[in-house]
């Protein structure tokens, strides 16, 4: 099982045949979320044959629609959930060794309206007496930040907190609300490519281990007990496979995934609840900002966030109980109280729908409460397991619920399980292994000099090879032996991106769809940067690579553009009629 082997990269085509003939496996993975990827990893690692599939895009759905925070959750503190913070900050700090590519400190400031405010009913929530959010003053913030630093003092070097008064506040923030009296300024980390960061967890735990095999757009359909029913979602080909252990990652799906699996009327393990987020364009408020994230309460004591987004301003987010995970998107009413809290904070910067230019939701898979308010069900982790029984041959490992920042953690912790099922024993860890691109990149100091010489060896401009590495770290060096071998053409309607840097994002980072491409291996989509235009472009130019026809490339635009308009917000965008040149192309208006 654990026979070492020379890793061919192998074509999509290819993996399906090979899974095909394999028909066993020892652990089958569904769900290509952020969780599922990184207990994918952890196994292939040890060197176990594991498949993972997922029925879209790799981090399509919750995973690719978190607050891009990587952070040791403040307001956990609050809860009591202390181990949760702990382990948060641990993998925090993790990332930004891991990842260093993606993963970056952000600076933070907390707005603050009165010195005591909120001791009381922080007291009844940390002894579970008490549920109702309240506005929280400066002396329990300092005392959350306090405890905060202790643990960042710990597994990190982060700076510590600093309360500002009031002259301190107003001298940085002028355009804070008339009520904010104080602020808060901490250190916490964000995500600049979340989803790119999964793909390259993927490509790793492939590159380490010849029989793992990562399918995206492939689906489980059903199960006799002993064999499931898997499809491909491109072709509709079925075929089948034995898995001696399946580890349902799904996310919210979890308990449609399990009544495929069990036969008996399984227990209910999800209660998931919706954020909503915007991406807004507004100069004022992204010079308001600079380069720091505004963590603030709203009227209602909800808390939100904003911070600077590829030269727009994130902000978020919502927390709504929902049913059905499938097409979630931000509703008009959830843009409104959205829009509503950033007049709260800074009431003479005047944003209103026209200068949202898309917006992105998720499901949290939280596990399944009773509880009413949805702040108070528990962000942490767990595995809920079902062995075999007289029904079905497999176990069921279910991972419940789970936050972005330990996904690593969590992943280590169901692989250990699976593990033991099979009676293996972990043989790597991966609390010091870097990720992709953040292998060997260089520390801000460093950065200039690893630019000029990469530029001085490929022959291309420092400007070049720093937006390439900016967007790929150090895996860019692949991408510049190409170009230099090959040369490269700017894109005709966006001289930032060029063919060959297209190409190389379809050949190697499982590249499917045309949503793939425009909404997660790059950020045109969530940047606000698509034009028709430029998606008519990218599209000939993947379907010249793919091998599509025109009526599939045309199909693939469609369904793009319904995509933007019916789950981001972006309707703005019409195709051209079927006998107008590309170039003719025009935006609507929004």
């Amino acid at each position: 099982m654990r026979k070492q082997e020379v890793v061919v990269k192998r074509s999509r085509e290819e993996k399906l045949a090979a899974l095909r003939q394999r028909n066993r496996a020892p652990v089958l993975i569904v769900g290509g979320g952020i969780n599922g990827i990184s207990t994918f990893r952890e196994l292939a690692l040890q060197g176990i044959p594991v498949v993972l599939i997922e029925k879209d895009d790799w981090c399509q759905a919750a995973s690719g629609a978190l607050s891009r925070m990587i952070h040791g959750g403040l307001r956990y503190l609050e809860t009591g959930e202390f181990d949760l913070v702990k382990e948060s900050v641990q993998e925090r700090d993790r990332l930004l060794k891991n990842a260093p590519h993606y993963v970056s400190p952000l600076r933070t400031t907390v707005p603050i309206d009165s010195w005591g405010g909120g001791l009381v009913n922080a007291s009844k929530r940390f002894l579970r007496l008490g549920e109702k959010p309240t506005r929280r003053g400066a002396l329990l913030i300092k005392t959350g930040l306090s405890l905060y630093d202790l643990y960042t003092r710990q597994h990190g070097n982060m700076p510590r907190h600093r309360l500002n008064n009031t002259a301190e506040t107003r001298a940085r923030w002028p355009g804070f609300a008339d009520w904010v009296r104080y602020s808060a300024t901490y250190y916490d980390a964000w995500i600049k490519a979340p989803e790119r960061l999964g793909v390259e967890l993927v490509l790793d735990a492939e590159s380490s281990n010849s029989n793992a095999l990562a399918l995206n757009y492939v689906s489980l359909v059903g199960s006799d007990g002993e064999r499931v029913t898997l499809r491909d979602n491109l072709t509709d080909a079925v075929f089948t496979l034995e898995p001696h252990a399946i580890v349902n990652a799904t996310g919210a799906w979890i308990d449609k995934i399990n009544h495929s699996l069990l036969p008996a009327d399984p227990p209910k393990l999800i209660g998931g609840t919706k954020g909503s987020h915007l991406i807004i364009d507004s100069p004022a408020l992204l010079a308001e900002l600079r380069d720091e994230m505004v963590y603030y309460e709203n009227q209602d004591g909800r808390v939100c966030i904003m911070f600077p987004w590829y030269g727009n301003v994130l902000v978020g987010s919502t927390d709504i109980r929902v049913d059905d995970p499938e097409d979630i998107a931000c509703s008009a009413e959830e843009q409104r109280y959205i829009l509503a809290s950033l007049r709260f904070i800074f009431p003479h910067i005047a944003i209103d729908d026209e200068d949202v230019l898309y917006t992105f939701a998720g499901v949290r898979p939280l596990p399944a409460s009773d509880t009413d308010v949805s702040g108070r069900i528990t962000r942490n982790h767990s595995l809920v397991y079902f062995p075999p029984d007289a029904t079905r041959d497999y176990s069921v490992l279910n991972l419940v619920g789970g936050k972005w920042t330990t996904f690593r953690r969590f992943g280590e912790q169901a692989a250990d399980r699976v593990l033991k099922l099979l009676g293996e024993k972990r043989v790597r860890s991966t609390e010091e292994m870097a990720i992709g691109g953040g292998r060997n990149f260089p520390c801000p100091e460093r950065r200039a000099s690893w630019i000029r010489e990469l530029s001085a060896k490929y022959q291309l401009a420092e400007s070049r090879v720093d937006r390439l590495a900016d967007r790929y770290g150090t895996r860019a060096e692949q991408l510049l032996r190409q170009i230099a071998a090959q040369g490269e053409q700017p894109l005709q309607h966006h001289a930032d991106y060029s063919d060959a840097e297209l190409r190389w994002l379809i050949a190697e980072e499982q590249t499917v769809m045309l949503e793939d491409l425009l909404l997660r291996r790059t950020a045109l989509g969530i940047s606000g940067q698509l034009t028709p235009p430029l998606m008519a472009e990218i599209a000939h130019l993947m379907a010249q690579q793919q091998g599509w026809s025109d009526a599939h490339r045309q199909q693939q635009l469609e369904l793009t553009l319904s995509r933007l308009a019916r789950l981001h917000g972006v309707s703005g965008l019409r195709l051209a009629s079927p006998s107008q040149p590309a170039g003719e192309m025009h935006v609507g208006q929004r």
